[in-house]
């Protein structure tokens, strides 16, 4: 059977889905799929008894226990459909910042710190797994506090209602503890982006401190996916076009008033000292660790007042001073690490955090692509955003470049955006001369004629070497998700554009002096990408004629 002519086959453009949203009633549901969500249960309050109790643990620095009271009335219904009993939001904004607060973490002065901060993660993940975060009310308990609130954040922010379970009680489920107040996470930072911004100055500077951020920013940006996708399935599926839920979406919240080149800077955070300058850190002198002849107290002694046995329970590692006051230890070298050095290898990724820390880029990036076309109102319309994409992934060095674009990276994107951002990158940088597609639906027709045969608009290898990237990422997505069809054509048009990107990058251009390690490494990414074109227009190729066409 013959496959259809590739004019039938195309990726539609991210620009068609968000005009669409305003033509009509019916058609602003939902285009872009989500992958299935599922079945959260429903909530009901904590006890008042329960409530107390866990208080009383948590004001006293009994966090593993107050934990384990937490944990264990999550699956104290009688069936598997039983409403889960939700703590109030002032109690989960507390064990979120405990996952993640120094004097539990890098600096923890016992084992059951540590072990507190694990659980509270722990928590965390179960409550989402089982309710959501929109039956969580996470909208509420993830808020940050503004100067004016920070430090009455039990008592008055939380009477704001949110979308889950509300309470006219808030002011009673304050916790008398600086950790869930003005040494919070909400209160110390400025707000979501600025904690971005740190985290990821923490991936290059701070590898450390960049491992406990690196599991609060997972845990963060499943949550404003799912949120954002529970959303949007309830608007699927409910009958009144007007109100849109998603406008009430965490992720929306955090975008609120927001600069969007700043939230940019924040998702692009390399470490720099223009970086680091404008996202400090959350905790006064967080990078410091525990001194080295600080010997961290077993966990072994438990809570057991008559045997005159107090555990962690009198001791009080909280307080900002030893976070202040203790000098910051000298940095391992290799051979104290048990590094051999001339094992050493690079990540080509590491510049940019790694491999972890670009993956939270993109989905970050992903997120706001998303909201942009969905609600371009509450953020910035589609072409703007594309605009500031390409602002900061054009300049960027090859190998990252290649993180970012490479169709695996892609798949953290829709299709369509994928389609849509990958063009906008390669339009950039393509000769003058390539005719410019009528709209950015992807076709085959579209690639042999405006993208594959064109070098790029100057004579460095690296702006060449991310041409061919580019349209390799271009014909990969066509491949994966509509198929290639071989002809002449498309062969004479993938050669002649190798030919023409080696003949231009002959020439070094203007400005573009690089040592001879530097422009062979770009000429490797040329290469390298070159091959693997022409390995899958072979695979085309062979497909074609083992069909007999």
């Amino acid at each position: 059977m013959s496959s259809p002519a590739p004019s039938q086959r195309s990726i539609p453009s991210v620009y068609a889905i968000e005009s669409s949203q305003s033509s009509s009633a019916s058609s602003r549901r939902p285009s872009l799929h989500y992958a299935p969500l599922p079945a959260f249960r429903t909530v009901k309050p904590l006890p008042y008894q329960l409530r107390q109790h866990c208080i009383i643990y948590l004001e006293e620095g009994l966090y593993i226990q107050g934990l384990n009271l937490l944990s264990s009335v999550l699956f104290s219904g009688t069936t598997p459909t039983s409403p889960v009993f939700l703590p109030p939001p002032q109690f989960l904004a507390l064990i979120s910042t405990l996952t993640v607060h120094p004097s539990l973490t890098t600096r923890a002065q016992s084992e059951d710190r540590v072990q507190a901060s694990i659980s509270s993660l722990r928590y965390l993940n179960l409550l989402s797994n089982l309710v959501g975060p929109v039956h969580g009310n996470l909208r509420d308990a993830f808020a940050f506090s503004t100067p004016a609130t920070s430090s009455r954040r039990g008592a008055i922010r939380r009477r704001t209602t949110g979308d889950g379970l509300s309470s006219a009680k808030d002011s009673l489920d304050s916790i008398d503890n600086d950790l869930a107040h003005a040494t919070s996470v909400w209160a110390k930072a400025q707000d979501f982006w600025h904690v971005v911004g740190w985290a990821f100055n923490c991936s290059v500077l701070h590898k450390h401190r960049w491992e406990r951020w690196q599991l609060w920013l997972e845990y963060m940006v499943d949550t404003l996916d799912t949120d954002w996708a529970q959303r949007a399935h309830i608007y699927g599926e409910s009958e009144d076009s007007e109100q849109d839920p998603r406008a009430r979406s965490i992720v929306v919240r955090y975008l609120e008033g927001g600069n969007e080149r700043r939230i940019l800077r924040a998702i692009f955070a390399d470490g720099s000292s223009k970086s680091a300058a404008e996202f400090v850190e959350v905790w006064r002198n967080e990078t410091k660790e525990r001194r080295k002849d600080a010997n961290i107290k077993k966990a072994a002694t438990k809570l057991d007042i008559e045997a005159d046995q107090w555990g962690d329970y009198l001791h009080d590692s909280e307080s900002s001073s030893e976070l202040e006051d203790t000098p910051p230890p000298d940095s391992p070298t290799k051979a104290e690490a048990g590094v051999d050095s001339a094992a050493f290898v690079p990540n080509v990724s590491e510049p940019f955090g790694g491999p972890q820390a670009i993956v939270l880029r993109l989905r970050l990036l992903s997120l706001l692509s998303t909201v942009s076309v969905f609600l371009p109102h509450t953020f910035t319309p589609l072409p703007s955003l594309y605009d500031l994409f390409l602002e900061h992934i054009r300049p960027l060095p090859l190998s990252i470049f290649f993180f970012i674009i490479s169709p695996s990276s892609m798949q953290h994107f829709h299709l369509a955006a994928a389609s849509s951002i990958t063009q906008v990158i390669l339009r950039s940088l393509i000769a003058s001369a390539a005719p410019l597609p009528r709209t950015d639906d992807l076709t085959q027709e579209v690639l042999e004629s405006c993208y594959l045969p064109h070098h790029a608009n100057t004579g460095s290898i690296s702006d060449n070497a991310k041409v061919s990237l580019c349209v390799e990422t271009l014909l990969r997505l066509l491949q994966k998700h509509c198929g290639l069809y071989w002809t002449k054509s498309l062969q004479n048009a993938v050669d002649e554009g190798i030919a023409a990107r080696a003949r231009k990058a002959q020439n070094l251009g203007k400005g573009k002096a690089k040592g001879k390690g530097g422009r062979e490494s770009e000429r490797m990414w040329l290469k390298g990408s070159e091959a693997r074109i022409r390995a899958l227009i072979q695979l085309v190729r062979d497909q074609h004629e083992s069909m007999g066409e």
